[in-house]
């Protein structure tokens, strides 16, 4: 069942983004290559961003359940004048990967996207993330540019 974001998710949302970027998170690719920083994990860093899709548009985070447990979600941020919608984060948990659940999470964000009176979908994904590179193109999406990401020390 997909379902809308209740409060109440917040935390079981934070848990599941904390198995399912392991291996395809900016923060994380920085903390393999420079150490902690700022005594903050990788982990600390991503799941502020849930926090922030939160904040911007709980109406646009739409749930997976089953049995009553989340299973897995997915985050749109809508901008109205620029008439496109934007998905920061989707995560399916592993064990529950390949059931069709993250196709009808992306489902029901593009019929909310429609319903909100978007023109185009947009959504990100790291070189390093196989299924999203496969996954996305086969739901309709197309590459439009590639971003070369860089970081340095500054002590």
């Amino acid at each position: 069942m997909i379902r809308r974001y209740q409060e109440k998710d917040r935390e079981i949302l934070k848990e599941i983004t904390a198995i399912c970027f392991d291996g395809v998170s900016i923060d994380q690719n920085i903390e393999g290559m420079f150490g902690t920083i700022g005594g903050k994990s990788w982990q600390w860093r991503k799941l502020r961003h849930i926090d922030a899709d939160i904040a911007a548009n709980p109406d646009g985070i739409f749930v997976a359940e089953e049995q009553g447990q989340v299973i897995g979600y997915i985050t749109v941020r809508i901008d109205h004048e620029s008439k496109i919608g934007w998905i920061p984060h989707m995560a399916v948990m592993p064990q529950y990967q390949g059931q069709g659940i993250g196709k009808r999470l992306l489902e029901k964000a593009l019929e909310y996207m429609k319903d909100e009176e978007m023109e185009l979908a947009r959504i990100e994904t790291l070189e390093q993330n196989e299924i999203g590179k496969k996954f996305y193109p086969k739901m309709g999406f197309r590459e439009v540019a590639r971003q070369i990401y860089y970081a340095m020390p500054l002590k």
